[in-house]
C-alpha cells in the first residue's frame, strides 16, 4: 500500500488568486502590473503568474509600525512619474 502523496501549496497564483491573496481586487493588481509599482510576475505560455515569495516580498515592502512612521516602499497603482531628463540636441545651448 503506497502512502498518501503529500499535497503541496501552489508555487505560483493566477492574477485573481493571487489578488485575493493580498486582498485586492484583480483589477488593482492589473494596473500595479501595468503601471510597474506591482509584485513581480511571470508570463507562462501567455498567462500571468505571480510567485508567493514574490507576493510576500512585495506586501512587506509597505510595513510600517505606526502612522508617523514613513510611507512604505509600495507604491500606489498609477502611473509614476519619470525623472525629468534634458533631451540631447533639443533646445540645449
Amino acid at each position: 500500500m503506497r502512502p498518501d502523496p503529500v499535497v503541496l501549496p501552489p508555487r505560483f497564483l493566477r492574477t485573481k488568486e493571487a489578488a485575493e491573496f493580498l486582498s485586492l481586487s484583480s483589477r488593482t493588481l492589473e494596473k500595479h502590473r501595468t503601471y510597474g509599482t506591482g509584485p513581480a510576475y511571470r508570463k507562462l505560455g501567455g498567462r500571468v503568474v505571480y510567485a508567493v515569495d514574490d507576493l510576500e516580498s512585495w506586501a512587506a515592502r509597505g510595513v510600517v509600525t505606526s502612522t508617523s512612521d514613513p510611507r512604505g516602499q509600495v507604491l500606489p497603482a498609477k502611473p509614476q512619474a519619470l525623472p525629468a531628463r534634458p533631451q540631447p540636441g533639443r533646445y540645449a545651448r
